[in-house]
């Protein structure tokens, strides 16, 4: 009889063995407890997790290279590049198959065979980035922020929907649209802030202007917004113009760390998804430039992904080499005491985990139905890339490995937030809403 090691070697490559790929495939999925899904190779060979069950989901494998990957070595990168590349697909649920590759990852390395990987993969073009400078530096951080936001905006208006916000949504019930529930997540963000009439408000990496703009025509406040994106800032611009909103909204293409202690203050500050790329090493510079821009008083909503304290952290990941170069997610704790470091006063912290789930749900909703649309703008490749990191995501956020944290700081002015006794005013009507401030 082989030895192992020779029977899924044999087995990978299609080799002559008595060892067939239904006994490899159930040795490696022992003890798994997900959905059933099926396997189904190259050559029509097929294999299920529970023949008496419905598979969620089959994962279609084009060649014996993709097997070894799938079986002997699993990690993000190569089951992340087997997809984007069309080497491994997914027919049924898409999110289904997570539970599976969590599985794959979570087994012993001492219980994976060795079998050589290629090493000759695509980069995809992303090299560029790499030598813009340090991790976090001004030059690598916007070649980064270019390489995942100046896609074409036609490539994210049908699936952001009509807000083109790119951010958690806020759902008041499972069933809400997305654009409800980005309306939602806008008005959820200025309430927090209680922004008034005549305030002046920034938004730090404000996308395509979506925030700016709702502050200044719902609140009839002062607003800017800043982004890296060159993109993204000519998109907001124009959006800008066509709301006629030019005296009271402007958008600008600046790095935060360019916002010195010579610049005009605000009454409020946002940062919505932004923080995701500022790194460990940078947090207490972020928050200090966010107080001092801040007059007494004033408030700070730092809306954010955190890693759970306990989730495992990969030395590489599909998404970082992908998706967010040089993103590394930080955990609420780190997040709280650098902003406590700088003078912050934390007033409120809202994780809206289930909420993020739900948005990226809607996303990959989008990306599929409007998939022919798309694939004009980007390629193929980079169409599956996208569907790969939304669905995955949703599956971290379910897991709980990361959560999304809303939390609201002040920068009190000798000892006064301004802020209401309670919390009632977040959830009051609207005309009761303007009068709540302390």
């Amino acid at each position: 009889m082989a030895n192992p090691s020779q029977a899924l070697t044999a087995a990978t490559f299609g080799t002559a063995s008595t060892t067939s790929p239904t006994a490899v495939f159930s040795s490696v999925f022992e003890a798994y407890a997900g959905p059933a899904f099926s396997i189904r190779l190259w050559d029509g060979r097929q294999w299920s997790s529970s023949p008496n069950a419905k598979p969620e989901c089959t994962l279609v494998v084009a060649n014996p290279d993709t097997l070894a990957s799938l079986i002997a070595e699993p990690n993000e990168i190569t089951l992340g590049e087997a997809f984007i590349h069309g080497d491994l697909d997914v027919e049924g649920d898409l999110f289904s198959v997570f539970s599976i590759v969590q599985h794959l990852l979570d087994r012993p390395r001492d219980m994976r065979q060795r079998i050589v990987e290629k090493l000759a993969r695509s980069l995809f073009g992303i090299g560029h980035w790499l030598n813009q400078g340090a991790v976090n530096s001004h030059g690598r951080d916007r070649a980064s922020i270019a390489y995942h936001y100046d896609q074409p905006v036609g490539f994210f208006a049908p699936w952001l929907g009509n807000s083109l916000v790119y951010s958690c949504a806020y759902f008041r019930a499972v069933g809400d649209s997305l654009d409800e529930a980005q309306a939602q997540k806008l008005e959820h963000v200025c309430r927090k802030l209680r922004l008034q009439p005549g305030e002046r408000f920034l938004d730090i990496g404000c996308g395509w202007g979506s925030l700016p703009l709702y502050a200044a025509c719902e609140r009839q406040a002062h607003s800017e917004g800043i982004t890296l994106s060159r993109e993204q800032a000519e998109t907001a611009k124009r959006r800008i113009e066509h709301a006629r909103l030019e005296r009271s909204c402007k958008v600008h293409l600046r790095d935060y760390r360019e916002l010195g202690i010579t610049d005009k203050t605000f009454d409020k500050i946002a940062s919505i998804g932004m923080v995701e790329h500022v790194g460990l090493k940078n947090l207490q510079k972020y928050f200090g430039i966010a107080h001092r821009l801040l007059r007494p008083g004033g408030l700070f909503l730092n809306h954010g992904i955190a890693r759970a304290h306990l989730a495992p952290v990969r030395e590489s990941s599909f998404i970082e080499r992908y998706v967010f170069p040089d993103g590394r997610l930080v955990t609420l704790a780190q997040t709280v005491s650098a902003a406590e470091s700088q003078g912050f006063e934390v007033r409120d912290v809202e994780n809206l985990r289930e909420h993020y789930e739900l948005t990226l749900r809607r996303w990959v909703e989008g990306l599929t139905r409007n998939a022919d649309a798309l694939l004009k703008d980007v390629s193929k490749m980079t169409y599956r890339i996208w569907l790969l990191y939304m669905a995955g995501s949703a599956a971290a956020f379910r897991r709980g490995d990361i959560g999304l944290y809303q939390v609201l700081l002040s920068k009190p002015d000798r000892g006064n937030s301004r802020l209401p006794l309670t919390r009632e005013d977040l959830y009051a009507p609207q005309e009761r809403r303007l009068g709540a401030e302390a």
